[in-house]
């Protein structure tokens, strides 16, 4: 932790790991037992729960919610007003998006609980993706998914019910 920017204003939980190199800025929630790994940036007002990983290379644009038991990979990047749900994992090199054509801040994707998203998925700004949802590597995710569904593909597609 000592090569790293934490700002004072942040809250870390207990038994939290920071690695080095991270930049940490303020109203930043971080719970208990969370790992963040190296070279991680965490902007703004962005809420991290208890026992999540947050692997390295990984930014936060602000203003995002990360619920409890989520690992997020290598080089993802979460965009500004993204929630993710309770055990979710985000493979790596994951794009979360929130500008539209005019670049204006829609909004980040809205992800339920249990979601599997695949390496190297974007998923446009103010989508829905449902609990149990799996989304396949490589898919372009520009459409609410339902719960406990198999989508993938560019544009992605429902695949099927699982």
């Amino acid at each position: 932790m000592s090569n790293s920017v934490i700002s004072k204003n942040a809250k870390i939980g207990k038994n939290v790991t920071i690695g080095n190199f991270c930049v940490i800025e303020d109203n930043v929630i971080i719970g208990d037992n969370t790992k963040i790994m190296h070279y991680v940036e965490l902007r703004e007002n962005t809420k991290i729960g208890s026992n999540c990983v947050i692997d390295s290379r990984v930014s936060s644009s602000g203003n995002c919610i990360i619920e409890d038991n989520v690992i997020i990979r290598y080089d993802s990047i979460i965009a500004r007003g993204t929630r993710i749900g309770k055990n979710t994992y985000v493979c790596p090199k994951v794009m979360f998006n929130n500008l539209d054509q005019g670049i204006n801040q829609i909004g980040g994707a809205t992800v339920g609980e249990n979601v599997f998203i695949g390496t190297n998925c974007v998923l446009q700004h103010g989508i829905t993706v449902g609990n149990n949802s799996v989304l396949g590597a490589l898919s372009f995710i520009n459409k609410n998914v339902p719960d406990n569904e198999l989508w993938f593909g560019n544009p992605a597609k429902r695949q099927r019910e699982l």
